[in-house]
């Protein structure tokens, strides 16, 4: 049958288990019959309203998870955009017929996105096994009542052990946080130029990454501009994260261009463990010539905002990423002119990058809202390129952010 030929409705609506589609809020978009038929509620009841009014949890059993459980999920997929099944879950329903009445049943959800054309969740699929019968059967031996006991206690245990690494992971990414609010410099004075910085950290508690800026002032009317980017999340990427900012600014001080102070930097990354592959940009603008010269470890380039509304990637200099070629060999620079009013944006991935995407559709994106946004000062242009550019539901990757008006 062509494709063109299939009644996907009607497909949703004959699908033999229990189909929900819910919007990014939670609220019921469609069911198919059989859920309506298994959990007993009418379509009336469902569509159009909040998944947790319609299925609250037992007010009468201090113990019931069920409802924080499955928000819990449905949360990660709208933060990782993949799927996520869950353990067999005990969520009593209220009986229709006799309100204040909860009937108990088993449930065995797995939730799953589906994603628009910018890569974002615009619904959630929630697929539901009903279990009840299977776990409360009546007239079975002995031994398979033991077995489904244990179970469903062996689920629980799963999903507490779940809830306390969760909690690890948590903890783990306050102290990953902290590590690089104190390594990240604060926005210093760079002469009578303005500038903006921004981090925005990942949502996820495993997804605190090793994204970092830095600008420092240079010999003359110059500035060193770079931002970089270690592979890998958690305390161990913050802290290489860490050691290689303040390596590249110790060397953009002294070396002769940016191209010498990422050769200098990825010398250094050899003997740093968990600093391969480690993408960076370090860029040197100066005034008194109005240029802007630059070099690039595998790392996205750079934007150049003109004033007459045109923007320019600086990727004429690309390498690379640190460690990534086993011999050393001179790195490539370029150099490009600016006029007055023109503004340098340097980013890390998480700005642009989103799975199932090509990156040239990031750039554009990019471009798109700086162009929108011309003539804004640092500070505002700043926030406005994360509203514009960052996913509403949450991110998975860190963002490193630095303007500069020139």
């Amino acid at each position: 049958m062509a494709e063109a030929g299939i009644d996907y409705a009607a497909v949703f609506q004959a699908l033999p288990g229990m189909v929900a589609l819910l919007t990014p809020d939670m609220a019921y978009a469609d069911v198919n019959e059989e859920f309506l038929r298994i959990s007993g509620r009418t379509r009336e009841l469902m569509v159009g309203r909040y998944l947790f009014d319609v299925f609250p949890d037992n007010p009468g059993d201090p113990a019931a998870s069920g409802a924080r459980n499955l928000m819990a999920s449905l949360q990660r997929v709208l933060a990782t955009g993949e799927r996520d099944a869950m353990a067999l879950q005990r969520y009593d329903v209220e009986s229709l017929e006799r309100p204040g009445e909860w009937e108990e049943r088993y449930w065995s959800p797995v939730n799953a996105p589906v994603l628009g054309p910018d890569g974002q969740v615009v619904l959630l699929v929630h697929r539901v096994e009903e279990v009840t019968e299977l776990i409360k059967a009546r007239g079975r031996g002995s031994r398979t009542q033991v077995l489904e006991a244990e179970l469903y206690t062996r689920a629980r245990e799963l999903q507490e052990g779940n809830e306390r690494l969760r909690a690890a992971h948590a903890r783990e990414r306050e102290v990953a946080l902290a590590l690089q609010d104190a390594m990240l410099p604060a926005l210093g004075p760079i002469g009578h130029h303005r500038a903006a910085v921004r981090y925005q950290p990942a949502v996820g508690s495993l997804n605190v990454c090793g994204d970092w800026y830095d600008l420092v002032d240079l010999p003359g009317d110059r500035i060193g501009v770079a931002v970089g980017d270690v592979v890998g999340h958690g305390l161990q990427a913050a802290g290489v994260m860490g050691l290689l900012r303040s390596a590249l600014s110790a060397a953009s001080r002294v070396a002769d261009g940016p191209a010498q102070a990422l050769e200098v930097l990825g010398l250094y990354a050899r003997s740093v463990e968990g600093a391969e592959n480690t993408t960076a940009v370090e860029t040197c603008v100066d005034w008194d010539t109005h240029t802007i010269t630059y070099s690039s470890a595998g790392h996205p380039p750079p934007a150049l905002l003109h004033v007459d509304g045109t923007v320019e990637f600086l990727d004429q200099a690309t390498d690379p990423p640190l460690g990534a070629r086993p011999e050393h060999i001179a790195r490539p620079q370029a150099t490009t002119t600016f006029a007055e009013g023109d503004t340098l944006v340097l980013y890390t991935d998480g700005l642009i990058e989103r799975r199932h995407e090509d990156i040239d559709t990031g750039l554009n994106r990019l471009a798109d809202s700086l162009i929108h946004h011309r003539g804004t000062a640092p500070e505002p242009l700043a926030d406005a390129l994360l509203l514009d550019l960052l996913p509403t539901v949450g991110t998975t990757d860190d963002t490193a952010l630095v303007i500069v008006q020139l």
